[in-house]
């Protein structure tokens, strides 16, 4: 996987970017001015980000995401990972054939469901897994393969299915790990 360089990487005119970030080349961002991304954080080969969002420290997407902001936005917190094929929507046309959709129809003909997602500190998403508009994952929560998350979770949960239940707490024990790795990468 090649990275573009950190002079590519500041031409592209974001909202705010970290030291040592990495982002494929084969990664497509669109309204850069939109994205902040965080010190250490990587962005991986066929990932889309568009739209407002805001990525922390130490955060990775790895390949063939979907992380769309649109206008409400997406948060990841610091060291959040979203594994292979994850889908992040901060918003959705209206399904119920009340209104028409598609991008490509103006929005009066349209009921768009539009609402930030929020994934707070320590969150990991399995790989395939789809977090609807308005999700917030507490931190600590681990979402399993293949979940699809259409509501909020509690912190430090183990969450699995369609649509997301939770199975089992998680283990905090991390957050040491956590501090140390901190602890010896200060700069």
């Amino acid at each position: 996987m090649a990275y573009l360089s950190s002079k590519a990487l500041e031409a592209m005119g974001f909202k705010a970017l970290g030291k040592n970030v990495k982002i494929s080349d084969c990664a497509k961002i669109y309204n850069p001015e939109t994205i902040a991304i965080g010190d250490h954080s990587r962005i991986d080969d066929f990932c889309v980000v568009s739209g407002q969002v805001s990525i922390g420290k130490y955060c990775h997407i790895t390949p063939m995401c979907l992380v769309a902001g649109g206008k409400p936005g997406i948060t990841l917190s610091d060291f959040c990972t979203l594994a292979y094929g994850v889908k992040v929507f901060a918003q959705s046309d209206d399904y119920s054939g009340s209104t028409m959709v598609n991008s490509l129809v103006p929005k009066t003909y349209k009921n768009e469901y539009l609402s930030a997602v929020l994934l707070k500190r320590q969150v990991i998403v399995g790989a395939g897994s789809v977090i609807f508009p308005g999700v917030t994952l507490e931190e600590g929560c681990s979402i399993g393969a293949m979940t699809l998350v259409n509501k909020s979770t509690k912190p430090w949960g183990i969450y699995a299915g369609n649509p997301a239940r939770r199975i089992k707490d998680r283990s905090k024990n991390l957050l040491e790990l956590e501090r140390q790795f901190l602890n010896e990468n200060q700069a």
